[in-house]
């Protein structure tokens, strides 16, 4: 029998430097909840406001998979491997830290803010050579669209893990069946970017989210339009 948890949008942890606001899904930082810790794989997921002219200094990673997907303005990547790029609403990055690397991630806009999903995934080996990989994505009206899966494919990324995200966005009143890829393995957790939509019966609004494991599909209906990010992770990860 499937598994449900549920993480409202108001229960998440919050931190304001000014700067940077910062909800918390997971325990990060100064933020701790004994329950919050993970969802299998999926160990940070943080909904962050970064103001103009500001952003994260260079400071280092080791053993962990880090996919950033900008919402609004542009998001500017630099980082000791030699790769820096720009990114912005419709493209996605990651960066597998490995065996240890320093980047940074600043506000690439002196005037606009920017709004972005910082997201960890834990590896399955670690001390690997780090990687990065940056890419532009379009998900139509009613798609849901692959960005990251676990072998190279054209058109996605692929993370140290077996490991899937994908974005959907559909008009008011479909349904949707999503497939477990791995349900002897995985769990899927759905982070409700804007709308209102039922998860297997239970009700979800903007910034809601919901971890389902033990099943092999998830259905989905949406109430308003609404877009959301799925991402797939195995449960037992060690």
């Amino acid at each position: 029998m499937a598994k449900y948890i549920l993480h409202p949008s108001n229960t998440r942890g919050f931190a304001d430097h000014g700067w940077l606001k910062s909800y918390h899904t997971f325990s990060f930082a100064g933020y701790f909840n004994p329950e919050r810790i993970n969802f299998g794989a999926l160990r940070v997921l943080n909904d962050d406001f970064v103001a103009a002219g500001n952003g994260f200094g260079a400071h280092p990673h080791e053993n962990m998979e880090i996919v950033s997907i900008p919402l609004e303005g542009k998001l500017a990547h630099k980082d000791s491997t030699g790769s820096e790029g720009v990114i912005q609403k419709g493209e996605i990055q990651f960066m597998s830290a490995g065996t240890g690397v320093t980047h940074s991630e600043m506000n690439a806009s002196k005037t606009e803010d920017v709004k972005f999903l910082q997201i960890w995934i834990i590896p399955n080996k670690i001390n690997i050579t780090p990687r990065y990989g940056q890419m532009e994505y379009v998900v139509n009206h009613n798609e849901l669209k692959t960005l990251i899966q676990p072998t190279t494919a054209e058109g996605t990324l692929r993370l140290q893990q077996n490991a899937w995200f994908k974005m959907g966005k559909f008009h008011e009143n479909q349904s949707i069946e999503v497939a477990v890829e791995d349900p002897a393995n995985n769990g899927i957790y759905l982070f409700l970017l804007n709308g209102s939509i039922e998860v297997d019966g239970h009700s979800l609004e903007t910034r809601d989210a919901i971890g389902i494991s033990e099943t092999q599909k998830i259905q989905i209906k949406t109430n308003t339009t609404s877009e959301f990010l799925i991402i797939e992770v195995p449960m037992n990860y060690n």
